[in-house]
C-alpha cells in the first residue's frame, strides 16, 4: 500500500511522504488564497474552496478556514461555519446537510501512536460523521473516530470524545448529553 492508502485505511502511515507532503501544500495554497480573498467577493472566493473540498450544495464559508487535504470533506447542503474552522482531514469528513458550525471549531481525524518511538515518524486516523440538522456552537474540539447524529446541538467550548445520538443536546468537557430534543 501507499502512504496515501494507509492514511485513507485509517492505518498508521508516513505523513511527510512526498505525495501527501504536496497534496498538504496544494491544500494550504488554496486556503491561504481563500483567507486572503477580498471579503466582498464571497462568491469568488467560495469558488476556490469548492474546487477543493466535496460540497453537495449551498455551501458559505467565513474565513479563515484550514485543512489538510480537502478531498476527503465532504459537506451538504445549506452548511455554513463561522470564522476559524479548522478540519484536519486525514480520513473522511462527512457533514450532512443544514449544518452551522459556531467560530474555532476544530474537527480532527488524525491522532497520533501514544508511544513515543512510533510518535515520531508515524501518524494514523478515524473518520467523522456529523449528521444533518446540527449546530455546533464556538470553540467546540470534534476529536477522531466520532459520529454526531441528526438534529444535534453540541454547546459551546465541548470536547467531543465519544459518538452523540440523534436529536440530542450534548455540552462540556468531556462532552456528554445533556438532554434529548
Amino acid at each position: 500500500m501507499t502512504e496515501k492508502e494507509k492514511m485513507l485505511a485509517g492505518l498508521p502511515y508516513e505523513a511527510w511522504d512526498d505525495v501527501l507532503f504536496q497534496e498538504r501544500m496544494h491544500a494550504k495554497t488554496i486556503c491561504h488564497q481563500f483567507n486572503a480573498y477580498d471579503p466582498v467577493k464571497r462568491d469568488e472566493r467560495m469558488a476556490l474552496i469548492k474546487d477543493l473540498l466535496v460540497c453537495k450544495g449551498n455551501v458559505y464559508m467565513e474565513p479563515n478556514f484550514f485543512c489538510d487535504y480537502g478531498y476527503n470533506i465532504e459537506l451538504g447542503n445549506n452548511f455554513y461555519s463561522n470564522h476559524n474552522l479548522t478540519i484536519l482531514d486525514v480520513c473522511r469528513v462527512v457533514i450532512g446537510d443544514n449544518v452551522m458550525l459556531g467560530p474555532h471549531v476544530m474537527i480532527s481525524t488524525a491522532t497520533h501512536p501514544i508511544d513515543p518511538i512510533e510518535r515520531r515518524s508515524t501518524e494514523f486516523g478515524r473518520p467523522i460523521t456529523i449528521g444533518n440538522d446540527v449546530w455546533i456552537g464556538g470553540n467546540v474540539s470534534i476529536l477522531p473516530g466520532i459520529s454526531i447524529g441528526n438534529n444535534c446541538v453540541i454547546g459551546a467550548g465541548s470536547v467531543v470524545n465519544r459518538d452523540i445520538p440523534d436529536n440530542s443536546v450534548a455540552a462540556g468537557n468531556p462532552c456528554r448529553v445533556k438532554k434529548s430534543i
